[in-house]
């Protein structure tokens, strides 16, 4: 992960929040490195997913530990299901929705 010096040019993913533990593609992207930016302030960063991550979808940007908080938009949205890397793609198959706390993926 790079928190800086990223290069110019349309953001491939955006994180909304500073303290937000996923970023969300806004186009699809492959594994490699990927550069975007902070909404709340405009900072650029890089990070190397290891997945292929569609448009729209998350992929974490800290280590997170099986049960840990998913933080997107500077709030508590999930609960991790199993332990999850920088670069990973972050979907139903590794959270669950805090909205749904009883859910489970079929």
């Amino acid at each position: 992960m790079s928190k800086g010096g990223a290069a110019a040019g349309p953001p491939q993913f955006l994180l909304h929040d500073e303290g937000d533990s996923v970023a969300v593609a806004v186009q699809d992207l492959q594994p490699g490195a990927v550069q975007g930016a902070v909404l709340a302030n405009g900072r650029r960063c890089e990070f190397v997913i290891k997945d292929e991550v569609p448009l729209g979808h998350k992929f974490a940007v800290v280590e997170l530990a099986e049960g840990a908080d998913l933080v997107k938009y500077g709030i508590r949205v999930g609960t991790t299901t199993k332990q999850i890397a920088v670069g990973d793609y972050v979907h139903v198959h590794n959270v669950r929705s805090a909205r749904w706390a009883t859910s489970r993926a079929v």
